[in-house]
């Protein structure tokens, strides 16, 4: 066999290793979050990812400062991830674990994802005419590295009637949106009055202060 022969063989070689390098090393983005919104903010970002949903308790000490809550609650939702990635592949490694959680103040007042028909029209009817605070903690987890962040938008309603609020609560039945709404659904179109912050906050991820610290950890996509 001739040395062009040999060549070949250590280019197949040394090509192969770059593969195995490459995919050793390529980060893997994962939502600790079953959030079909999450998940859609993240393709719009065109981040790539997997989801794997958290089993984590939601429930946060009742003396806890409002703002700190979501934080809390996305913080527990990260971590439960990470257990169950550490079991299944014996560490973080190159996975980077995004978590989130969203909560709905209203003068000091959290306003949680109803419970019924009935909770969902007392609570729209609490935010009517008023301006309540759309909250957001976000939780990476990447190696041995965590950054936490929340980031708060203002919102404010236009005074609704009993039949926008009945209407709004039989037909798109938010029972898992926090304050009973959701901002890009027929209720945030016709009775959202203004808002001051990121829109995309209030759907339930700040994609772009996420796209920042994910820079800020050094890893690309």
């Amino acid at each position: 066999m001739g040395h062009a022969f040999w060549n070949f063989i250590y280019c197949i070689f040394l090509l192969l290793i770059l593969i195995i390098y490459f995919i050793e090393t390529m980060i893997q983005f994962i939502l600790a979050s079953q959030s079909p919104r999450r998940k859609t903010l993240l393709e719009w970002a065109e981040l790539p990812f997997e989801v794997i949903v958290s089993e984590a308790n939601e429930d946060f000490p009742a003396n806890m400062p409002k703002e700190e809550v979501p934080v809390f609650i996305a913080r527990n939702k990260a971590n439960a991830v990470k257990e169950k990635i550490t079991h299944e592949t014996a560490g973080l490694k190159n996975h980077c674990i995004i978590a989130a959680d969203t909560i709905v103040v209203l003068d000091h007042e959290i306003i949680g994802k109803p419970i019924d028909k009935a909770d969902a029209i007392a609570s729209l009817q609490k935010l009517s005419g008023q301006t309540h605070q759309v909250i957001t903690g976000v939780v990476l987890l990447y190696a041995a590295q965590e950054i936490s962040f929340s980031e708060t938008t203002q919102v404010t309603f236009h005074t609704l009637t009993q039949e926008q609020i009945e209407f709004y609560v039989e037909k798109y039945q938010p029972y898992d949106k926090a304050g009973a709404y959701a901002i890009q659904e027929w209720i945030g179109v016709i009775g959202i009055k203004s808002i001051q912050g990121d829109f995309y906050n209030v759907m339930g991820l700040p994609v772009s202060r996420l796209v920042q610290q994910i820079k800020q950890l050094g890893l690309t996509w």
